[in-house]
């Protein structure tokens, strides 16, 4: 198995479909073998059963692993990357495809060149940003990403796109010592990451944003920052070893 996708959903019922209808098209191009992993995270919708009915049909393997209750993002994708997936190399993907998935073509170069991780970035001068956050939204990645510098958790330009790549051997070393399940997780990882001397491929990707973005910029600022302090506390506390 070289590649693993792994989708984390909630309430995704509207989307996840017409995604995993793009990924299939995309897989069936490939000479390599692949599955897809979608993580319901306690959807109270009929997300799980959007993606049953697709099981039927699908043309590569199509995994389901339905959550009791909602844990969040990080959790979700934590299960899929270290339970369930098999892949030499393992994706995170976004369900609502913001990122195109055939900009997975242009990672395999990163990986063959030594990459231990290739993380998508909405902030490189080649990066092509189709279609916009809000402007609010985009002001809170920018505070957030410059938070991040002040308490020196990574100089990376952008953290929180939901598309990134990881060789078996990484998502072993940064998703056993996560701890954050939530939307700072990705900030968590990379941490681990830049910890442990991994070597990471920062990607320009094409990017469609989708409206319907599960992070609340009002309500969940103060949680992203107090995980931020967590991460550089948990550092000092050794739990990153």
């Amino acid at each position: 198995m070289y590649l693993s996708l792994i989708i984390p959903a909630y309430n995704e019922a509207d989307r996840i479909g017409n995604t995993l209808e793009q990924v299939f098209a995309y897989l069936d191009r490939q000479s390599y073998e692949a599955e897809i992993i979608v993580v319901d995270d306690g959807s109270r919708d009929a997300t799980s059963e959007v993606v049953r009915d697709l099981q039927q049909t699908a043309t590569v393997p199509l995994l389901l692993e339905t959550l009791p209750q909602n844990r969040g993002k990080g959790y979700a994708v934590r299960i899929g990357m270290l339970t369930k997936a098999s892949g030499a190399v393992r994706f995170f993907y976004d369900a609502d495809a913001s990122t195109p998935i055939e900009e997975i073509d242009r990672c395999q170069p990163l990986f063959d060149a030594g990459a231990d991780i290739v993380i998508g970035s909405r902030a490189l001068p080649d990066s092509d940003i189709q279609i916009r956050q809000a402007w609010y939204r985009e002001w809170m990645g920018r505070c957030f990403n410059g938070i991040e510098r002040i308490l020196r958790v990574t100089s990376l330009k952008d953290t929180q796109c939901g598309f990134k790549g990881f060789t078996a051997a990484a998502a072993a070393c940064c998703f056993s010592r996560q701890t954050i399940d939530r939307f700072s997780f990705d900030a968590e990882l990379l941490f681990i990451a830049e910890k442990h001397g991994l070597h990471i491929a920062e990607l320009p990707v094409r990017w469609l944003n989708s409206p319907k973005s599960r992070v609340n910029p009002f309500t969940d600022a103060t949680r992203m920052f107090l995980d931020l302090v967590a991460i550089r506390a948990n550092d000092l506390a050794g739990r990153y070893d």
